[in-house]
């Protein structure tokens, strides 16, 4: 069902500052800013040969990121996306096998403009997972 890993995402409480250590420590792309109010978070990719870290930001007040960097004063590891060909068939299959998918269970578009879902840690390990479709 799950596809290629797309990204890593970091929390972090400064996005400018996290995207200044991957591109002038670690000598790495780093994309521009882009804000997902509908997410409440701002996003930047670093870029690497085989995937990208996806740095987040909480954006406004309601942000579901605020809890987490308020559990992790450090920021840190927030999720991993995973790609699917269809997002609602992956859905319906996994909630056939006792997965909660968080939200309304509807897919909304995510930072890279295609339909995104998060599945409810407890279920994964431990790790919130998003599914996005290719």
């Amino acid at each position: 069902m799950i596809g290629r890993l797309n990204h890593v995402a970091i929390a972090v409480h400064d996005i400018d500052k996290a995207a200044k250590v991957y591109r002038e420590t670690l000598s790495a792309e780093v994309s521009g800013k882009v804000p997902l109010p509908e997410h409440g978070v701002t996003t930047v990719f670093v870029i690497l040969p085989n995937t990208k870290i996806e740095l987040l930001e909480p954006l406004g007040d309601k942000s579901p990121l605020t809890k987490f960097l308020e559990r992790n004063a450090d920021g840190g590891i927030h999720h991993i996306c995973y790609e699917v060909d269809d997002i609602i068939a992956a859905r319906d299959q996994l909630k056939a096998k006792g997965a909660r998918v968080l939200g309304d269970g509807q897919p909304k578009i995510g930072a890279h403009g295609k339909p995104v879902l998060f599945l409810h840690p407890k279920d994964f390990c431990g790790t919130l997972v998003e599914l996005e479709q290719t």
